[in-house]
């Protein structure tokens, strides 16, 4: 028994001492070895080409400090440290922990590794971890970009740079500025944390996110986080956003916001992209252009929004389920085209358009904006043109006008002055100044001239042939109240902004009724109300 005793305990020793020893400072070279207990008590003094190695780590340098008990030493002028074949670094001076295997580097410190190259006043490295980390400023650079960062850490393995305070990534196409990222030098990815911006060069676009990935080889993006790319004369913005750089390609998601910081114009959904090349916007879901015409807003809204064409020539298609909506102007129709160098907004599809007040209805509506003011300038109804007022008091009777076309002209944003031309017809309630009923006038004309005053139509006048009657409101034909083609959409115009995006009412799904059955042994049967009255007979009797 003591013998395997005494065996193991050999067994055991033998092990710890080759472990303790793989672990010690091994001094490989010095032209002078000396001691100096008074000065540098429990170390010894080596001068003259030192040469030092500790697991795998050689370094060299011009005079050292080594504390043998403590496994531990400093090292003084030209410190070249070699770890491996793949990591280099120098500096004027180092103290070496070797139980800790951690370093302290500085004086011109420079460390070099495959990928990159970093330079700082002084250094942090543990070994057991493989990471280096710094805390006053360092720049970092490879192929492809330089960093620079007050505070950051290296992890040697994964080729990860962690950077926190005054970050900057610098490279010919870009500069990147960030209070933390995170940067693989193998990829040149940079995940950004924070209040981050990425500036352009040459054509100055620039992009601000607080969450973020950007990869600097391929000029790649995409952002999580309060993100907004300022382009040459737009600014997008979104809950996520994706740019590719090269291709001229961003794609938004999610409260998307493109602003045309020259032409007062912003366009929102819950979806876009925007292709460069070809200065095009598409919009999906919830799709909104907003432009604005005398300090008030027009909102267009559709399912699809397609902005194409270069600055003052653009050309904003909206397709299916067109509303628009300004505080005095509001319109409906399937499609709509607008082109900004000619200011001309034209209606397609069943377009109805409420000025005030005022319904007008065609086969197609186009709306003039005055180039140089940018205000509302005229309107032409073709084919079919209809206009529509509700009576003042009395909701069952309308003042109507219709023709084969009608030309309306704006003052100061407000429909004021229109032409029908061909085919004229109306039907208008005169009321006296205390508004009653007085007569009913239905006319024909080849063309008709009026007015819009105070909402209502006013001044008619016939042009060329005319025909017509007036009547007391008790003699006037039922079936000339209404002109050919009235149809009344009152109930389809949006009332407030939100109400663009109502596609219209549901009808409510007709509920299905179980019929109801009476249990097999229940004392209530059907038959029992057959023989109702025969039984009060009986009961009587």
């Amino acid at each position: 028994m003591r013998k395997i005793f005494t065996i193991t305990f050999l067994i055991i020793a033998t092990l710890g001492f080759s472990q303790s020893k793989s672990k010690r400072i091994k001094i490989l070279n010095a032209k002078i070895s000396s001691a100096n207990e008074e000065k540098f008590p429990g170390a010894i003094i080596l001068t003259g080409n030192v040469k030092i190695k500790h697991e795998g780590a050689i370094l060299n340098c011009n005079s050292a400090l080594f504390y043998k008990e403590r496994n531990f030493f400093k090292a003084y002028g030209s410190v070249v440290i070699n770890q491996g074949d793949t990591i280099i670094q120098t500096s004027d001076y180092v103290d070496y922990d070797a139980n800790a295997k951690q370093s302290l580097s500085w004086g011109n410190v420079v460390l070099r590794d495959p990928v990159m190259t970093l330079t700082t006043d002084t250094l942090y490295f543990d070994r057991k971890q493989q990471k280096l980390f710094y805390e006053d400023f360092a720049t970092i650079r490879d192929q492809t970009n330089t960093l620079k960062s007050k505070k950051g850490t290296y992890l040697l393995e994964q080729k990860k740079f962690t950077a926190t305070s005054a970050v900057t990534i610098d490279n010919p196409e870009n500069l990147i500025t960030s209070h933390h990222l995170d940067y693989y030098t193998e990829f040149g990815h940079a995940y950004l944390y924070g209040p981050s911006t990425i500036t352009g060069k040459k054509e100055g676009n620039k992009i601000y996110c607080e969450r973020g990935f950007y990869n600097t080889k391929t000029d790649i993006s995409h952002f999580v986080k309060n993100a907004k790319l300022f382009l040459k004369d737009r600014i997008i913005q979104g809950d996520s956003l994706y740019y590719d750089k090269p291709s001229g390609f961003a794609s938004a998601t999610r409260n998307i916001k493109i602003t045309d910081t020259v032409q007062n114009f912003v366009a929102k959904g819950n979806y876009a992209e925007l292709f460069q090349q070809k200065d095009s916007i598409f919009i999906i879901k919830r799709a909104v252009a907003i432009s604005v015409i005398e300090k008030d807003s027009m909102y267009i809204h559709g399912d699809t929004l397609l902005v194409t064409g270069k600055q003052k020539e653009r050309i904003i298609r909206t397709y299916h389920n067109v509303k628009i909506f300004k505080t005095d102007l509001q319109g409906k129709c399937d499609s709509l085209h607008t082109d900004e160098l000619t200011g001309i907004t034209k209606m397609f599809y069943n377009p109805v358009l409420w000025s005030e007040k005022n319904q007008i209805t065609g086969d197609s509506i186009l709306l003039l904006t005055d180039k140089v003011t940018e205000k509302l300038d005229s309107l032409k109804v073709l084919n079919n043109s209809f206009i529509i007022q509700k009576d003042s008091i009395d909701p069952h009777h309308f003042n109507q006008i219709k023709g084969r076309n009608m030309y309306g002209k704006f003052i100061k944003n407000k429909l004021r002055t229109l032409l029908v031309k061909g085919n004229g017809e109306a039907v208008n309630h005169n009321r006296n100044e205390k508004g009653v009923l007085e007569t009913i006038t239905k006319q024909y004309c080849s063309n008709i001239e009026f007015e819009i005053k105070n909402n209502k139509i006013d001044a008619i006048k016939c042009i060329k042939q005319s025909d017509g009657k007036t009547y007391p409101p008790s003699q006037f034909p039922v079936d000339d109240k209404k002109l050919r083609g009235f149809v009344w959409r009152e109930e389809e115009q949006p009332k407030v902004m939100e109400d663009i995006f109502i596609k219209g009412k549901t009808v409510p799904k007709k509920n299905r009724i179980n019929p109801t059955s009476l249990k097999e042994n229940s004392l209530i049967q059907k038959e029992s109300t057959k023989n109702k009255v025969e039984d009060g007979e009986i009961i009587k009797n």
